[in-house]
């Protein structure tokens, strides 16, 4: 029998990994929904569903290995960075799903609302919160809405050699802004941007993937404290925070 491997789990959502198949478990079936949706949609290699039965839902595994790791120093080419851009840029181009995103004003009130918590319960450094909501303001602005994948963390692209072999974890599609994923994608990786622009094929304004760095790592770190990470590590979200200072 092949060994369980636990992949993630917390309050929320826990991912198995028996041999070949992830088994997801989701307490938010919408998020099940929309993963099965977005990935059907696609125009980018996705994991195959093999069954869905709520909780569960079972996918195969996508052949080589992940981007990197927050963190830790990219083994992957220049030429994989690339690549990754060109499927950001294809899934981009694609026609929009059906269900909304994330609006501007949903976005802007959570992010007031989560920089008081973290200075009232000095989660951070109020300098440090104050410095980066700054930065943040940058991608607080109107966007033509695309086809995004909502949660483009280098540990959800796989490449073997210098091709995309898959993109998993789609709960968090739908429309947004095409930068949210550039930056979500290179975050705490800034030295492989210009490779994922040059990819990406077109002209981005680097302030405001900057700025989805800092919002993102503002939104991410209480959370990530009470689900067990550790958002202190070297090399993720609150040094992300730092290097804005």
């Amino acid at each position: 029998m092949d060994e369980v491997k636990v992949v993630v789990a917390h309050s929320e959502r826990a991912t198995l990994r028996v041999g070949d198949v992830f088994l997801k478990v989701d307490a938010d079936q919408a998020r099940i929904g929309v993963e099965v949706d977005a990935m059907a949609l696609a125009p980018v290699p996705t994991p195959k569903v093999l069954w869905r039965k709520p909780p569960v839902l079972a996918i195969a595994a996508v052949p080589g290995t992940a981007l990197g790791r927050l963190g830790e120093p990219s083994t992957a080419s220049p030429a994989a960075w690339a690549a990754a851009g060109a499927a950001i840029r294809k899934l981009h181009d694609a026609p929009l799903p059906p269900w909304p995103g994330r609006g501007l004003d949903e976005l802007a009130a959570d992010l007031d609302g989560e920089c008081e918590r973290l200075v009232t319960n000095g989660v951070l450094p109020a300098d440090l919160v104050t410095r980066n909501r700054q930065v943040a303001e940058a991608a607080l602005r109107p966007w033509t809405p695309v086809f995004t994948h909502g949660d483009l963390q280098i540990t959800h692209v796989f490449v073997d050699g210098d091709e995309i072999t898959g993109v998993i974890d789609w709960s968090e599609a739908g429309q947004g802004d095409a930068l949210f994923d550039l930056a979500t994608l290179t975050l705490g990786h800034e030295e492989h941007l210009g490779d994922v622009v040059a990819g990406y094929g077109t002209d981005v304004d680097l302030d405001v993937i900057r700025a989805w760095w800092s919002l993102r790592s503002l939104l991410a770190v209480r959370w990530l404290v009470e689900h067990g990470f550790d958002p202190t590590a070297p090399g993720c979200e609150v040094d992300v925070l730092r290097s804005r200072m």
